[in-house]
């Protein structure tokens, strides 16, 4: 996937998450140990979003268990560069076409 049409779709899903009530607080969170694309909070929790896209296939096929421990060590790095008493959960937001999906608090 291009940079271009993954910058298109973390667009579309903040879009989609403000339109959800929630409240974006970092977009690209980078660390060396990986990146998280949306960083948002709704209702007391933070919550950690990888955005998938896919015109084609399912895009969850994409989060593999190696990304998803980048996503995790990324996520103790965050609380160490901004401590934080939230509660947290990590989402995928699929994006296939045109239809948004939130799949809420996912884990292997």
């Amino acid at each position: 996937m291009s940079l271009m049409i993954g910058k298109e779709a973390e667009t579309k899903a903040s879009a989609y998450l403000e339109k959800e009530g929630y409240t974006i607080l970092a977009r690209n969170f980078h660390s060396k140990f990986g990146e998280i694309d949306i960083i948002a909070l709704k209702e007391d929790i933070l919550h950690f979003c990888e955005v998938k896209y896919s015109q084609k296939y399912d895009p969850l096929l994409r989060i593999t268990p190696s990304k998803m421990k980048k996503i995790i060590t990324t996520i103790h790095y965050y609380f160490l560069t901004h401590p934080s008493s939230y509660c947290y959960q990590i989402d995928a937001i699929s994006i296939k076409g045109e239809e948004i999906e939130i799949i809420k608090n996912i884990s292997y």
